[in-house]
């Protein structure tokens, strides 16, 4: 592969020892931090711009405020909190008062739990199943023996949908819920609000895809 291509992904140092992590750190010859640096002052250009500079500092202090024992050393550190309590964190150090919950239909269970838990946090919720609308596969050119219920109507996904009903609401900061590969890009695509992912759906796994990853050399050798 072309060493000016980044592909941090397959950095061999060990994660301290790297440019990226010290000033005088390591880098193999695919290093954006050492190459790309132009790039680089480029988007600290922009993180200087008010609409994004809050929002990256208050995410670095949230980052920063989940972990414990930190007067104990790098060493030392242990997670404290989950992913839904830093949202809720999250979401208020920005002030926000009217948040998008974007779920699929799947996860209706969770979603009314997280519905009412961000609710019961003073925020003002505006939900958005991915169903909206009942419009059927075909509109897409789906044909019968591609949809999962055969030989009847079956709606489509509306991820953009969901997303112009968020964006009409004039919501501030949105959470998806278990939107599918694909579907989930689209959301993102129109969502005009800033966006951050609660879970991911893994039919197979119980939402936890990484499971397939960390057994990639038992259980999911085949992957390979």
């Amino acid at each position: 592969m072309n060493d000016e291509m980044p592909t941090c992904a397959r950095c061999a140092l060990k994660i301290p020892e790297r440019a990226c992590r010290k000033e005088e750190g390591k880098a193999p010859a695919f290093c954006p931090t050492r190459n790309k640096t132009a790039v680089i002052q480029k988007a600290q250009e922009l993180l200087r711009k008010p609409e994004n500079y809050e929002f990256a500092q208050q995410a670095s202090i949230q980052e920063g405020e989940g972990y414990g024992d930190k007067a104990l050393g790098y060493a030392q550190v242990k997670p404290v909190k989950p992913r839904i309590m830093e949202i809720i964190e999250f979401a208020g150090k920005m002030n926000y008062k009217r948040l998008g919950f974007a779920f699929c239909s799947g996860l209706a269970r969770e979603a009314e739990v997280v519905g009412r838990l961000l609710a019961s946090k003073g925020f003002e919720v505006v939900s958005s199943i991915c169903k909206v609308g009942c419009r059927p596969k075909e509109e897409l050119g789906v044909r019968d023996d591609q949809k999962i219920q055969r030989g009847s109507f079956e709606p489509m996904c509306n991820p953009i949908a969901q997303a112009l009903i968020l964006n009409e609401a004039q919501t501030e900061f949105n959470v998806v819920l278990g939107l599918c590969v694909g579907h989930d890009s689209l959301f993102l695509k129109y969502a005009k609000a800033p966006c951050t992912v609660l879970a991911v759906k893994d039919r197979l796994l119980g939402h936890n895809p990484l499971a397939a990853i960390y057994n990639i050399e038992s259980y999911y050798r085949s992957l390979k």
